[in-house]
């Protein structure tokens, strides 16, 4: 869904019972947000990344370790654009590769992604 600003909207669905979202398309845009969903099982964000469409999978890595954001329900996580320039699909993980975390319902995030061009 555009919102105007060069703003699109995206769900990224991770399902009850599981940790790791289904591959979500950014297109031309960069994540630059994420909204929690009202409910959630306490537990970090990781991520998958893809930069040629999906054909290979990575872990997400910031300048020194696995990119890590902390999240609850309902809230906004801002996210620095430059760290994902280049990435054009992304898995969303509860909790870490080594420890995830199943959510026990359906959960939507939304991604906010925008045109930096």
């Amino acid at each position: 869904m555009a919102l105007g600003m060069n703003f699109t909207q995206t769900a990224a669905l991770i399902s009850s019972g599981s940790a790791l979202s289904a591959a979500v398309a950014l297109g031309a845009g960069t994540l630059v947000g994420i909204a929690m969903p009202a409910a959630w099982d306490a537990a970090a964000l990781t991520f998958q990344v893809s930069s040629d469409g999906g054909g290979s999978w990575q872990e997400a890595q910031g300048a020194a370790a696995v990119l890590t954001y902390s999240a609850a329900a309902g809230q906004y996580i801002a996210i620095d654009p430059a760290l994902w320039r280049g990435v054009n699909m992304v898995k969303i993980r509860s909790g870490t590769l080594g420890t995830p975390v199943n959510q026990t319902a359906d959960r939507t995030l939304t991604l906010i992604t925008r045109s930096l061009a």
